[in-house]
């Protein structure tokens, strides 16, 4: 792994102010950051659910990606294409300084976890995938039902009255509406696909947090700044849906 001290350092300070916020039954929106941040954000409202409503918490992951390889698996060693594995206690570490803080009451199950607008999956990770039965929804699966008929099945299989931790990263959505971020790949959901996920979780009235990540304005692929404000104000439309804002 690349850099494993200095993310664990960094997702457990982060799981313990989300974990602060979250135990006093405030909704939590964290802005990224790499999807590295979710190892925090999400192990700090997991286990505030699992003390305030003894409850366990479900995770949308709306991505391009899985992340959800392990240390063996990864070819780049990059700990934001693992966050998923170790939430999940498929990647584990004994010492306490490489995510060896991570304990039960942090971690998610495979079963509460539904991924939305994978594209480029490696193919460890697609032996992940159905080895656990894990709930995914590709391009493929939006291009063939539509994006609201996929939100019914995602919500279908979490259940009703379950907390919802949504974890966003902007490279879900098509380069064309947000090209500055690290990993960009083409054929992803429009911006307006992507609203209508976030619109949809705020609905259920289940949103316990929320992350936001991936949104680089340093990496500019465009001329004047443009693409870096296109993908400003992507993210930020995301954000607000998720917290309520209605087309009328």
């Amino acid at each position: 792994m690349k850099n494993p001290l200095a993310v664990s350092a960094v997702t457990r300070k982060l799981s313990e102010q989300v974990y602060s916020h979250a135990k006093e039954g405030r909704m939590v929106l964290t802005l990224g950051g790499d999807h590295s941040i979710a190892i925090g954000t999400i192990a700090g409202t997991a286990k505030a659910i699992r003390e305030r409503l003894d409850r366990e918490m479900a995770v949308i992951w709306v991505d391009a990606h899985t992340d959800i390889n392990t240390p063996e698996t990864s070819d780049s060693g990059n700990v934001h294409g693992m966050p998923v594995a170790f939430l999940t206690g498929l990647a584990k570490d004994d010492r306490e300084d490489i995510f060896g803080w991570l304990k039960k009451e942090n971690l998610i199950s495979l079963k509460k976890l539904v991924y939305i607008g994978l594209r480029d999956v490696d193919r460890g990770e697609k032996l992940i995938l159905r080895e656990h039965g894990v709930k995914a929804f590709s391009m493929h699966d939006i291009d063939r039902h539509g994006i609201g008929r996929v939100m019914e099945m995602a919500l279908g299989h979490i259940g009703t009255d379950t907390p919802i931790h949504l974890s966003f990263d902007v490279d879900a959505l098509d380069p064309m509406w947000a090209p500055s971020t690290g990993t960009p790949v083409r054929g992803g959901l429009t911006l307006r696909e992507g609203d209508f996920i976030a619109e949809c979780v705020h609905e259920t009235g289940n949103l316990v947090a929320m992350d936001l990540v991936e949104v680089n304005p340093t990496l500019e692929p465009g001329v004047d700044d443009i693409g870096a404000h296109m993908t400003v104000r992507s993210g930020c439309s995301l954000v607000r849906c998720a917290l309520g804002e209605s087309l009328l």
